[in-house]
């Protein structure tokens, strides 16, 4: 049966009316199964609050089919029309898809702008993007949705040409905003390739050394923007708000074994996250497609882990990206008890953290530097001069030294670190070079599992 939720809400003061939340709609579909009502409801309150609205009140229903003229019932739309009323609510706001006919059948029968759960997310993304990148993705995410709502009132909005045989009915109005619409649809989709051109270069430069890509991906929420702080201190934001970050961040960080890689933070992913928003924001995503390793960042307090994760492997499915190496970081473990900490999912490829708190950072990072496997970490034996203080400073800054003897006027010396770094050394009398093999940990075909 599907489940249907009604929420009324009004916007705040000082605020335009397309940030005003009046009323939100919400029908659960068959792929939301396991979600209960209650903890989707709450998700959606917190997109009308991400949207600056202010939620008064709520209403649920059940339907066996759903109204294709208006989504949901006669009496239903009856009772949420009082509703509107006697909160003075601006904006009914629906957790489902509407169709462009549905959407306006159900204005003129509430007297208030309606929006679907698409549009609501697409204002989120408007409101946070920062950079010229993420303002041109949310751009032509909203023009591929408002492109079908167009609406025009026939040949009273027709525009007349002049001369022989041009008296007809001539071009209407709709006609000459999907022009316009297309028009600046195919400007902002040239200058993403632009972008795509431009990151594409940064990443050949990029591979032109031996530096490996992580990608924090994850659902929204879940902590990936205060992990990427504690990892790398970039001081990016981190809020409790959803879609706080939209503009995709690349920092560098070494790991125990000296070597150096960059970490992504990415758009964070929700449950039926509108296909346009995947379409437009593919440049951004990218990264995640060229990411060496994925840290699925997960929040451990949330009764709907599971659910999640997978809603999370749907949007890596379609970005192609479903198979590879993987490791899932349990994030916020400072919020359960030890009980509840042991009864999470274990496995090699499962980290616990908490990274407000800092607990757990460095065993993910040595989590991170086994998993990987380009520039390998070796071992060498080498015998250095005193007076070669370049050399001896690049093994401190880039190797860690498990022994050092000083003799005569040498350093003797047995250090560990990438391979590129021992090729560099091999020519200061080299008694010995071995290749460390760590334990390699599970690729994405093992799902954590969970203790009983």
């Amino acid at each position: 049966m599907a489940r249907q939720a009604t929420e009324v809400c009004r916007g705040e003061s000082g605020q335009d009316s397309e940030q005003q939340s009046a009323s939100k709609q919400r029908l659960d579909s068959n792929d939301c199964l396991g979600v209960s009502v209650e903890d989707s409801m709450a998700e959606f309150r917190e997109l009308a609050t991400s949207a600056g609205g202010e939620v008064v009140g709520e209403v649920v229903q059940r339907r066996d089919r759903l109204d294709p003229a208006t989504l949901i019932g006669r009496g239903k739309l009856e009772e949420i029309t009082g509703a509107v009323a006697g909160s003075r609510a601006d904006v009914v706001l629906f957790d489902h898809d509407l169709s462009p006919s549905q959407q306006r059948n159900i204005e003129r029968e509430l007297h208030v702008r309606v929006i679907d759960r698409t549009q609501l997310i697409l204002d989120i993304f408007a409101r946070h993007a920062r950079t010229r990148e993420g303002q041109l993705q949310v751009e032509l995410a909203q023009l591929e949705y408002l492109l079908p709502r167009l609406s025009g009132r026939g040949a009273e909005m027709s525009q007349l040409g002049g001369g022989i045989g041009t008296r007809g009915p001539g071009e209407t109005q709709l006609e000459t905003d999907r022009r316009k619409i297309y028009r600046r649809m195919r400007h902002v989709q040239q200058q993403l390739e632009n972008v795509r051109r431009v990151r594409a270069q940064q990443r050949q430069r990029r591979e032109a050394v031996p530096v490996e890509t992580v990608a924090l991906v994850g659902y929204t929420n879940a902590g990936k923007s205060t992990l990427f702080n504690a990892l790398t201190n970039a001081g990016v934001v981190a809020s409790s708000r959803m879609f706080a970050t939209l503009d995709p961040t690349l920092r560098s960080i070494t790991l125990p074994s000296k070597r150096k890689i960059l970490l992504s933070d990415t758009v964070g992913f929700i449950r039926n996250l509108p296909h346009t928003l995947v379409t437009s924001f593919r440049a951004t995503l990218e990264e995640v497609q060229r990411a060496s390793l994925i840290l699925h960042v997960a929040d451990a307090t949330s009764p709907n882990a599971s659910e999640q994760r997978e809603q999370v492997e749907k949007v890596l499915a379609e970005l192609e990206a479903q198979h590879k190496p993987a490791l899932h970081v349990l994030n916020k473990i400072d919020l359960l008890s030890r009980s509840q900490q042991n009864g999470l999912p274990a496995g090699d490829n499962v980290v616990q953290v908490s990274a407000i708190k800092g607990n757990g950072l460095e065993a993910l990072l040595q989590r991170i530097d086994t998993a990987l496997t380009a520039d390998p970490v070796g071992r060498i034996a080498i015998s250095v001069p005193q007076s070669e203080g370049k050399v001896l400073a690049m093994i401190e800054a880039r190797a860690n030294i498990l022994n050092r003897e000083y003799r005569n006027d040498r350093v003797h010396l047995t250090v560990e670190g990438p391979q590129s770094l021992l090729r560099q050394l091999q020519s200061f009398g080299a008694e010995r070079v071995a290749t460390v093999v760590p334990k390699r940990y599970l690729r994405r075909s093992r799902s954590p599992v969970r203790k009983s």
